[in-house]
């Protein structure tokens, strides 16, 4: 609830799913729990994990969000897959490797990711692990390098409607 009063976010959903335990229940219910939040919020947009990211919730929650943002189901324009340190770069399938193709300059908004990253106490390790403070700022301008600019998020395109 914090991170989502730092974000602006008005109504966060919570789906009472269990964690790192996302194989353990059918994917058509994911599936829906996921399409009622689309259906209840009907975004342009929509960011989800990557479908090759070594962490099977994730790969779930992928799953489950092509599902809910189908063309002829939903809104959405535009889905967006992000990486998420110590998960996405370990894929064991190198023919999924997180090879981003839409970039977006946060040079503004870098030490508010932080911050709000900060919240997340049970995520965050010591350096150098990827989710530590000190490498999550160099990803994001590592990121920003790759685009001229001071930092960066880094996404894959799944699919856009214009």
């Amino acid at each position: 609830m914090k991170a989502s009063k730092l974000l602006g976010i008005k109504k966060p959903f919570f789906l009472d799913l269990p964690t790192t335990k996302l194989d353990t229940i059918p994917q058509n219910e994911l599936n829906k729990k996921i399409s009622a939040c689309v259906n209840k919020v009907n975004p342009d947009i929509v960011f989800t994990s990557y479908w090759g990211d070594a962490h099977s919730d994730h790969q779930a929650v992928f799953n489950a969000t092509v599902i809910a943002t189908r063309p002829f189901d939903s809104p959405v324009k535009k889905v967006l897959c992000y990486e998420i340190p110590s998960t996405t770069d370990l894929t064991p399938d190198r023919k999924k490797i997180f090879s981003p193709n839409v970039f977006v300059d946060i040079s503004k908004f870098l030490e508010k990711k932080l911050k709000i990253m900060k919240v997340y106490k049970t995520e965050l390790r010591k350096y150098p692990h990827p989710r530590s403070i000190k490498a999550l700022r160099m990803h994001a301008k590592k990121r920003g390098t790759q685009i001229g600019v001071n930092a960066a998020e880094a996404f894959v395109l799944v699919r856009e409607m214009r």
